[in-house]
C-alpha cells in the first residue's frame, strides 16, 4: 500500500473555494430570509384590519382570481380547432407511414418512386388546403377548414347563412387552386 499524497493541487483548491462560496451563499440566504420572516410575523393585526375597512384590497400570495369566468365557449370555434387538430394528426400519421416505408430499406426502386410520389402528393394537398383556406377567409368568411382528396373537395365554413353567391365564391377559390370537377365540391355550413 502506498501512502496518500499530502500535496494540494489545483483541483483541490478550486473545490475548496467553491465549497466555501456555497456555504457563504447559503448563510447569506438564511440570514436574509430569517429577517424577512420576522418582519412579516411582527405586522400588527390591527393594521391589516384598518386597510380592509378602507376598502383597499391587499393581494395575498396564492389567491385565486377568476378571469372571464362568465364567458361561454364558442361551439363553432371549438369545432374548427378540433377539426384542424384532427386533420393535422391524420396528415402527420400519413407522412410518418410514408417515411417508415421509405426508411425500411427492403423496397424496390418502383415502390420507392411510388412512395416518393405519394409523399409529394400529400405535401401538395397540404399546401393547396392552406391556400384555399386563406382565399376563402379573404372573401369575408370568418373561419373555414378544407379537406382535399385526389378528386373531391370538402369545405366546412363558418357563416350565419350561406347563399348561392357565397357558395360560388368558395367554389371559384377551390377551382383556381386545384383541378377538381365542380360536382365533387361539397360545402358544409357551421353556424
Amino acid at each position: 500500500m502506498s501512502k496518500p499524497s499530502l500535496i494540494i493541487g489545483k483541483k483541490q483548491l478550486i473545490l475548496s473555494g467553491l465549497t466555501v462560496l456555497l456555504a457563504t451563499a447559503v448563510y447569506i440566504n438564511y440570514a436574509y430570509t430569517k429577517t424577512d420572516l420576522q418582519t412579516v410575523q411582527t405586522t400588527p393585526v390591527t393594521e391589516i384590519e384598518q386597510t380592509q375597512e378602507d376598502n383597499i384590497t391587499i393581494p395575498h400570495y396564492g389567491d385565486t382570481e377568476f378571469v372571464n369566468a362568465e364567458a361561454e365557449p364558442d361551439a363553432a370555434a371549438d369545432y374548427f380547432a378540433k377539426a384542424r387538430l384532427e386533420k393535422t394528426t391524420n396528415r402527420d400519421e400519413a407522412v410518418q407511414t410514408l417515411q417508415m416505408i421509405m426508411g425500411g430499406g427492403d423496397i424496390t426502386d418502383d415502390e420507392a418512386v411510388s412512395v416518393a410520389l405519394n409523399a409529394a402528393e400529400v405535401a401538395s394537398m397540404i399546401e393547396h388546403e392552406g391556400t384555399i383556406e386563406a382565399l376563402i377567409k379573404s372573401q369575408g368568411f370568418s373561419d373555414c377548414v378544407v379537406y382535399l382528396d385526389a378528386d373531391t373537395a370538402k369545405v366546412v365554413v363558418r357563416t350565419d347563412g350561406l347563399d348561392e353567391s357565397g357558395a360560388a365564391l368558395i367554389k371559384s377559390a377551390i377551382l383556381e387552386e386545384v383541378s377538381i370537377p365542380a360536382e365533387n365540391i361539397r360545402i358544409f355550413e357551421v353556424k
